[in-house]
């Protein structure tokens, strides 16, 4: 089985900049809790990026917020969620 491409993914939709905003943290700041280099934040932030697991949770956590209210996978009419229950088709 092949990884779908970026073009067959559903684009992950973030807002890291609000809640940190909402924090009063800065990109820096925020940076230097989760582990990486405030330019990686702002690549994250701009959608240029996408997390891994492991650093969507350390973010959602050093925001005091669940993940999925930083976190999404963008479900716009090009994107549609897949129907509750169902399995995704793979290729």
């Amino acid at each position: 089985m092949s990884r779908p491409s970026k073009d067959e993914t559903a684009p992950v939709v973030n807002r890291i900049e609000q809640a940190r905003n909402g924090r009063g943290l800065s990109r820096s700041d925020l940076a230097d809790i989760v582990g990486v280099h405030y330019q990686t934040m702002g690549y994250l932030e701009r959608g240029e990026y996408n997390p891994s697991l492991e650093l969507a949770l350390k973010i959602a956590g050093a925001l005091e917020v669940g993940v999925e209210d930083v976190f999404w996978l963008d479900r716009s009419p090009s994107n549609p969620a897949p129907a509750r229950g169902a399995k995704e088709k793979r290729s």
